[in-house]
């Protein structure tokens, strides 16, 4: 059998392969309410044949969403869909996964499609918060500085959070502190100009997603897995580093985080990003190797031979795809047909697998 086919021991749960659908924004929810479209959009990934699935960025709280169509999980009402989602990703035999998640400076913003600008209060929008008052774009509006009593508050929507995902019935929470959004933020000396305790030296700028890890471990049942995605480097000076990405992997471990979702980027505008395929693999293996701690490689990840070495060489120990698995929901299928020479299809599927 194959690297990428065989399963993936965890401490409370095993995946069937190690293939995993990244979190993917579909900007397509009304007041942070799941529908038919994520039911089907992540149902449609688990009949494909991935070992996880993971939602989009769901949002702890109202403001923290990226556009006013983004999922979120800030009131137990938003629970009874992510429920039948679940349910309906299990029933494939595939695990659901869920990322936690709040912009900061990054929020309020128009869906892609629309043009992906700031939104103000006066145009449909918020007002962001975020460490400290400076915008991401120079024509945005700065956020509000986050007071010490708003960082309690949003450390306890994560736990909120916590607890809903889990009454939903996913396997894996995943906290997103990656791609320039709040937990992000706070991490990079470029964001982050905080002269208190969650600001100034790298304990202090790592001390919110800590905060956040250990408020969202406490409401796991022991039958969950906790990850958390981070942007290993900002690719610009004065920012954040992979070998502070290290340090903060062994810390992470400790709190019980059991595998780093390992990108690159998203915190400052204008960088020049040297983007080829699997560009973002050596980081992945850079905090596997220091941290000694699972990692998941991600970004430009197209081929189930490429995917495979990634594995063999000791890169990772999980493949998160995204747009490969937009463009083909069934990759998993053939790429272990591929690699294996067969694949357990569907049954409602089998008349349409290739003949050996």
């Amino acid at each position: 059998m194959s690297y990428l086919f065989s399963p993936l021991p965890l401490t409370h749960l095993t995946l069937k392969n190690k293939l995993v659908v990244a979190a993917m924004c579909q900007y397509s929810s009304v007041d942070g309410f799941a529908n038919d479209w994520h039911l089907v959009h992540l149902g449609s990934r688990a009949v494909g044949g991935a070992a996880l699935v993971i939602t989009e960025a769901a949002a702890v709280s109202p403001e923290g969403r990226i556009s006013p169509e983004d999922l979120g999980i800030w009131q137990d009402s938003q629970i009874e869909k992510l429920k039948q989602i679940t349910g309906f990703i299990h029933d494939q035999g595939a695990l659901a996964g869920i990322q936690l998640a709040h912009a900061g400076r990054k929020a309020s913003t128009m869906a892609p499609w629309k043009g992906r600008t700031q939104l103000t209060p006066s145009t449909g929008g918020w007002r962001t918060l975020a460490p400290s008052a400076l915008g991401f774009n120079p024509t945005d509006e700065p956020p509000l500085t986050l007071t010490i009593p708003q960082i309690e508050s949003l450390i306890e929507a994560f736990a909120q959070a916590a607890r809903r995902a889990v009454e939903a019935g996913f396997d894996v929470i995943e906290i997103h502190g990656a791609h320039g959004y709040l937990a992000h933020q706070f991490l990079s000396p470029l964001s982050n100009h905080r002269k208190d305790e969650y600001g100034g030296s790298f304990d202090n700028r790592i001390r919110f997603l800590q905060e956040v890890t250990h408020a969202v471990g406490s409401e796991l049942t022991g039958r969950q897995s906790l990850w958390v995605r981070i942007s290993a480097t900002d690719w610009t000076e004065g920012g954040w580093t992979a070998e502070q990405s290290v340090r903060l992997a062994k810390k992470l471990k400790q709190q019980g985080v059991e595998l780093i979702d390992t990108s690159t980027g998203g915190l400052v505008p204008g960088v020049q990003i040297p983007v080829e395929p699997g560009y973002q693999v050596r980081f992945a293996r850079e905090i596997r190797e220091g941290a000694n701690i699972k990692t998941g490689a991600v970004g430009l990840i197209t081929e189930a031979r490429q995917a495979e070495d990634i594995l063999k060489q000791g890169n990772a120990d999980v493949i998160l795809m995204a747009r490969a698995l937009l463009r083909d929901p069934y990759f998993p299928l053939h790429a272990q047909m591929a690699l294996d020479g067969d694949a357990v299809y569907p049954l409602q599927y089998e008349r349409a697998k290739p003949q050996k």
